[in-house]
């Protein structure tokens, strides 16, 4: 037994006291501020990641489910058409709203919005095969998704220090990613055999009301915060659309967006036909390299966020995402063809395609800092990039019966090209992480 030192000292040998023990909370909270994660949001990364598991439990399947009910491909189609366009206007109004209203409170209501939505449209819709109704109701639940989801993003990047915004943005898409396009996938895989589809529908209510109460029960907003008048809210509305001719940059950064996933709305719509028709992979190869593609991407989320505040965030935009996308783009039409169904080639480039698209994931950090006083306007505008890229992917694919696959693959990675160029116009003080300012002055005044 190890004696006690106060006990063994002399008068002339001072008792020197131990060092407080740091609370262990503290510590921990250092450590997520320090990673980009704000101690006050931590638990909204996971709300974020539950609330997307919900969302995204029926895209593998609800379509096929509605087809075997009986409804036709274009009923059918126009379903989603009409979700497509009421999420990139909620996306839209989702930061326009975040700044006046807070984005607790928008998050709140795009939760309670989809649970009740969610409700009507599996209750008085696909179980009574009502289509007016399920039309309907899936429109008005669609805006629960950006509400929240984007809703979230804002807050990240008001509560966010710069100099580890590019962390915090890696974090908030690897969350949002790992919920909607791993999580999902895999439970559904494990249920909706036994569960049938229908029950499977119905088990996303208990991930989104689990998401929902946590928002409500553990984060709370700065006191004082968010406390505007309607004036000042609807203000806020029309700055979300003038700050795109007040900051020109803030728009360049949209349209960045939209370019980030278009090629991948693009492809959902040809490219599985050209693997597995055309080129003559199994459908079960063409879909495992489709998955390892959307895991990489996952993965990539969260790795250009470090590294956009190591090695410059509009570098790893235009050289990591635009220069990258548009060589895989192309590599997914010129090395089947010259290699043919070669599955571990292909799997390859569908990494590096999953690993490049992740890349853009700095604009989420660029953007509200060139406007630091509008932050919540600017990420408006982002979140209408990324819902017009909806649109305009599938819009582009729509011309592979006219001109052929080649063609398109060239028309998409000419926009990347274009898009690289772009990315440098947005270079603005402020914009970096400061190691990167400081170092990008340090190389100016010994040029100058």
């Amino acid at each position: 037994m190890s004696a006690d030192p106060a006990a063994c000292a002399t008068p002339t040998d001072p008792v020197v006291p131990a060092p407080p023990a740091r609370p262990r909370g503290r510590t921990l909270g250092r450590i997520l501020d320090s990673q980009g994660i704000s101690r006050t949001l931590a638990w909204g990364f996971l709300a974020l990641m539950l609330f997307m598991v919900g969302d995204g439990i029926e895209l593998s399947f609800l379509s096929n489910h509605l087809t075997d009910m009986g409804f036709g491909g274009g009923r059918v189609a126009l379903i989603f058409t009409a979700y497509g366009i009421v999420v990139a206007v909620s996306a839209w109004l989702a930061g326009a709203l975040a700044e006046s209203w807070g984005p607790r409170r928008v998050m709140l209501t795009g939760g309670i919005i989809w649970v009740v939505f969610q409700v009507v449209f599996l209750l008085w819709g696909v179980m009574r095969e009502d289509y007016a109704v399920m039309l309907t109701a899936y429109s008005v639940r669609a805006i629960g998704y950006p509400f929240f989801a984007y809703g979230f993003l804002v807050w990240v990047t008001m509560e966010t220090p710069a100099r580890v915004m590019g962390k915090a943005v890696g974090w908030y898409w690897f969350f949002n990613a790992m919920g909607l396009g791993v999580i999902s996938g895999y439970f559904v895989a494990l249920v909706v055999e036994p569960w049938g589809a229908l029950g499977t529908l119905w088990s996303s209510l208990v991930f989104v009301v689990l998401a929902t109460l946590m928002v409500a029960v553990l984060i709370r907003a700065r006191p004082g915060a968010y406390r505007m008048t309607r004036e000042q809210t609807v203000r806020g509305l029309v700055t979300s659309v003038t700050i795109m001719v007040q900051k020109p940059k803030v728009a360049l950064g949209g349209a960045l967006r939209m370019i980030n996933t278009m090629s991948y709305y693009s492809f959902a719509v040809f490219l599985n036909v050209y693997m597995v028709g055309t080129i003559g992979f199994s459908q079960a190869q063409w879909s495992s390299i489709w998955g390892t593609m959307l895991f990489a991407n996952v993965l990539a989320n969260l790795v250009s966020g470090y590294a956009s505040d190591r090695f410059g965030r509009l570098n790893v935009i235009a050289w990591g995402g635009g220069l990258a996308t548009a060589l895989t783009v192309l590599g997914f039409y010129y090395v089947p063809q010259g290699l043919g169904a070669n599955y571990p080639v292909v799997l390859v480039l569908g990494i590096v395609y999953g690993l490049a698209l992740g890349m853009y994931v700095p604009l989420s950090a660029v953007v509200p800092l060139l406007a630091p006083h509008n932050k919540a306007a600017a990420v408006a505008v982002l979140n209408l990039g990324a819902g017009l890229s909806n649109f305009i992917g599938p819009a582009i694919a729509a011309l592979v019966p006219l001109l052929g696959v080649a063609p398109v693959v060239w028309v998409l990675a000419a926009i990347y090209l274009v898009g690289l160029f772009l990315t440098f116009l947005l270079r603005a003080p402020g914009i970096e992480a400061p190691r990167i300012e400081l170092r990008r002055s340090r190389t100016a005044g010994e040029h100058s």
